[in-house]
């Protein structure tokens, strides 16, 4: 080592060697080492120089480190590719299509809907061709307006020069006098349904900033004083707690956990398992698991029925014509993968004193596994908005909204005054609000208080999901409209639930959505005489997807994902909703939306408290971490097997070339705006139609 003295005199210097992930491609380049000057908080003004040269050190040293990340995104193109590749081509391989049950039996799915598809597929193709065609022989065509010289030509029968360039002239004359009107008739439909709804979503958007300003939300009326006892000032009324189920085994455990911990006098609480599976083992496992519990003190009954009949609705139903419920004057329902906090009724059940005009309050609802998957991602964005800005703004300004079904506390005589639970449809949520609110009940929503549940993880569970709440408000809207005509409320709320809560929010929603952006558009790419404007295309659905995006601003990122997903998913809903609204076969369809079983960090430490293990001796012994560990992982590995084939959908596949194909006509009139988007949007519909995008777990 160097003596101090020479130290002093040389100029010293620090070796760096920047690594790549190329171990050949590597670099090194020597920085200078701060000086003790440099730190010192005394000599700034006299080293204005010196610091100026340790900043320019610095971002050296930061520009070299962005460098070298670039770098590595660069290079991990190629191998994105061909995984992604590579997973395409097993997915068509080896994935079954929804034409197909789980054994791989086909089955009939000639519906007119998958032929209109089929059908514009096909055409578009054909349209394609020809259009190339005509492009190579000077025939171009470019909206908004067609050349007048070959329109002259159509007209001439003189100055025809070919077979193919007849062809051509009569079908542009078809294209401007029979198919251009009609096209641009709806083009224009759809535009002013987009117009109105994005209005509704912008009006809703100022009354949750309202609300925020403000910092208005709904207050309680009571303190709270001796729990146990349920004495003194505090409002403790008889609370029954029902837990629906139908065969599912992966959340029982958690939701009757959560349940079964919650703070409220025990002799005022009964905890309802309505257990619907036809499971044997779900059954055992079930009854096993109240027993537990009733072993430990909690009052908790369990009941399955023998005639399923009516789905969940029909469960209620049934549960709460119990002799014993009458004695009960509020009912908390949560769905099996719901796990309230300790102190959920405390603040829900406290707004029902001196309120006899309320009849429900609903909790929001938080996700434990939001950032599971990009599916989860943005379904999260979209229940964010739905619970943020629809449900709280409904509920502070109209006192209505519709019922999400669960992490709920109803009035029993609110429910008893509106006719109970109906098995007419498949929301029978949506139906026992709608009906309270025409016999005068309020309702109210806590945007701070949360009730954690599970998000699908598959796209087949998802899809499923938004089949039945896109269908069940079009059976709903076609039962209940005479008596919403007939009922005594007034005028206002008469015409926000016709045309503001069904027809617009629940029946124009998906039809504009998918008529608009996947069939009109790419329509419009092979007849040029019909156009849409790009404050359509392009400007206000970014703009509505910012709006969207706003109550999850951490989502941000996922802006444009999310709005080709939510175009891509208009086909499930309009199918959903002409189901729906025509009482088509699927329209009474229900299928349990699979769960995960994920838990919370507070449920895990709340398993590991509940597992402590009390040894004969009298001592308490900690469960033992490492065979936790390996159960899980035994766990992990049962469900992995237990993956099976990811679907692939058709009806997605058939409109994600439909979109390429008109992206390719777009390409060729040189429309930027029309061709980004038809582009991308058929990439989405590609991805979605592969099942490129969540889970598919059995």
């Amino acid at each position: 080592m160097a003596p101090n003295w020479l130290m002093k005199k040389a100029h010293r210097v620090t070796p760096v060697v920047v690594k790549m992930e190329n171990p050949n491609n590597w670099s090194m380049v020597e920085l200078k080492v701060p000086s003790e000057e440099d730190f010192l908080n005394d000599a700034v003004s006299s080293n204005k120089r010196r610091a100026h040269n340790k900043n320019a050190r610095q971002l050296t040293w930061v520009l070299l480190l962005k460098a070298h990340r670039a770098a590595g995104c660069i290079t991990s193109i190629a191998s994105t590719t061909f995984s992604l590749t590579y997973a395409v081509r097993r997915r068509v391989t080896s994935g079954r299509t929804d034409t197909e049950t789980d054994t791989g039996i086909p089955v009939r799915t000639s519906t007119r809907f998958y032929t209109c598809i089929k059908a514009c597929l096909l055409l578009s193709i054909l349209l394609l061709a020809f259009e190339i065609a005509a492009y190579y022989k000077g025939w171009q065509f470019g909206p908004p307006d067609l050349h007048l010289q070959y329109l002259y030509t159509s007209t001439n029968p003189f100055a025809f020069k070919g077979f193919f360039d007849w062809i051509y002239s009569k079908w542009v004359m078809i294209r401007v006098e029979f198919l251009a009107p009609p096209l641009q008739i709806l083009a224009n439909s759809c535009v002013y349904m987009f117009l109105v709804q994005s209005l509704d979503r912008f009006v809703l958007c100022l009354g949750c900033f309202l609300i925020r300003v403000m910092k208005m939300k709904p207050v309680a009326k009571q303190t709270l004083t001796d729990l146990e006892s349920g004495e003194g000032d505090g409002f403790f009324p008889m609370v029954l707690v029902q837990i629906p189920m139908c065969n599912e085994k992966e959340v029982y455990q958690q939701s009757i956990g959560a349940v079964c911990n919650l703070n409220w006098p025990k002799s005022k609480i009964l905890i309802q398992v309505l257990d619907d599976s036809d499971d044997p083992t779900a059954q055992l496992l079930i009854k096993d698991e109240v027993h537990k519990w009733k072993r430990d003190g909690a009052n908790i009954v369990y009941r399955h029925r023998v005639i399923r009949d009516g789905y969940k609705a029909g469960n209620l139903k049934s549960a709460m014509n119990c002799s014993y419920a009458k004695d009960y004057e509020f009912v908390a329902i949560f769905d099996a993968d719901f796990q309230p906090s300790p102190d959920f009724l405390t603040r829900t059940v406290s707004h029902f004193k001196d309120n006899e005009e309320l009849g429900l309050v609903q909790a929001r609802w938080s996700f434990v596994n939001k950032d599971e998957n990009l599916l989860t991602r943005l379904q999260y964005i979209n229940l964010t908005f739905h619970f943020e800005v629809e449900q709280q703004v409904n509920g502070f300004f109209l006192n209505f909204f519709g019922f999400n079904g669960t992490a709920g506390v109803w009035r029993i005589k609110a429910l008893e005054d509106s006719g109970g639970w109906l098995e007419r449809t498949t929301v029978e949520d949506m139906d026992i609000a709608v009906r309270a609110h025409l016999h005068g009940w309020k309702m109210i929503f806590l945007n701070d208080v949360e009730c954690q549940c599970e998000l699908p993880e598959s796209y087949e569970a998802y899809r499923k999901q938004q089949h039945r709440w896109h269908s069940g408000p079009m059976q709903l809207f076609r039962l209940c409209l005479p008596d919403i005509i007939k009922s005594q409320i007034s005028i206002w709320k008469k015409t926000n639930l016709i045309f503001l809560f069904f027809l617009l929010r629940k029946l124009i929603l998906p039809f504009y959505s998918f008529t608009l952006f996947c069939i009109v558009l790419p329509m419009t790419m092979f007849i040029p005489e019909a156009t849409l404007p790009s404050l359509i295309i392009c400007y206000v659905p970014v703009t509505m997807s910012f709006l969207n995006i706003l109550p999850a601003p951490k989502s941000f990122p996922f802006i444009v994902p999310y709005l080709l997903f939510e175009n891509t998913m208009s086909v499930t809903k309009f199918n959903a909703m002409i189901s729906g609204l025509f009482q088509l076969g699927s329209a009474y369809e229900w299928v349990v939306t699979k769960k995960s079983g994920r838990s919370s960090e507070g449920d895990l430490i709340s398993l590991i408290e509940k597992d402590w293990k009390v040894n004969p001796r009298g001592g308490i012994s900690e469960p033992d971490l490492e065979e936790l560990q390996k159960k899980m992982k035994e766990e992990e590995m049962k469900a992995y097997r237990k993956r099976k084939h990811n679907r692939v959908y058709t009806k997605e596949l058939m409109l994600a070339f439909l979109l390429l194909t008109a992206a390719a006509r777009s390409l060729l009139a040189a429309q930027g705006i029309h061709f980004y988007f038809l582009l991308f949007q058929g990439i989405a519909f590609f991805l979605v139609g592969l099942d490129l995008i969540g889970e598919q777990v059995e």
